[in-house]
């Protein structure tokens, strides 16, 4: 118990004013995750896309059906380059923020980030539980999926961390990104903010 203090404060000393940024497929538990990473390290928790659903007044879907995914992801990017300015947090993203280069650059900037990454089964199972994924509302969910992991993966690998989400006890997947923070390199470096 001593020495996960001890390692909680080693992380939260050298993230400096930089956020955790959790960054991966829908499903891939970035949110709960986060959630008990962020009380872990005594740090703000913030879900980028209840961010953005509380500054447009409308759920993603609903801004989604409205406006397009290319208006959605630019007000994305604004939102997530607004709160990284206000770290140290843990901070979860939509699945798509990552692919956003201007958005990955900003993340690089301001954070560390962290790939949650799932096989399909463990995504499918997950995101079966709420019909609220806009990108998902056609007719074979799990193709979509297939397709998005195709796209999406050799970016994600970009992340400064890269941690399999599986169908374990979300704390113990919390326990090993403190580890993993705890020797990663990038927290070596001086905080640039």
């Amino acid at each position: 118990m001593e020495q996960d203090k001890d390692i909680v404060e080693k992380v939260r000393q050298a993230l400096g004013r930089r956020s955790l940024v959790l960054v991966g497929l829908m499903g891939c538990g970035k949110s709960s995750i986060g959630r008990r990473l962020a009380t872990r390290l005594g740090l703000p928790f913030i879900d980028a896309d209840e961010e953005i659903e509380r500054v447009a007044q409308k759920s993603i879907s609903e801004i989604f059906a409205d406006h397009g995914e290319a208006f959605f992801r630019d007000r994305e990017a604004k939102v997530i380059a607004r709160l990284l300015g206000g770290g140290p947090q843990v901070l979860a993203t939509g699945g798509g923020a990552f692919i956003t280069p201007e958005t990955r650059q900003k993340i690089r900037e301001a954070g560390i980030s962290i790939w949650l990454r799932a096989e399909l089964p463990v995504l499918m199972r997950r995101v079966g539980k709420r019909d609220t994924r806009p990108l998902l509302k056609g007719s074979d969910p799990e193709q979509v999926m297939r397709t998005l992991m195709a796209t999406r993966y050799p970016i994600y690998a970009e992340a400064d961390l890269t941690v399999e989400s599986r169908d374990v006890p979300h704390d113990g997947i919390v326990t090993e990104i403190v580890a993993s923070l705890a020797r990663h390199p990038a927290l070596a470096q001086p905080t640039s903010i």
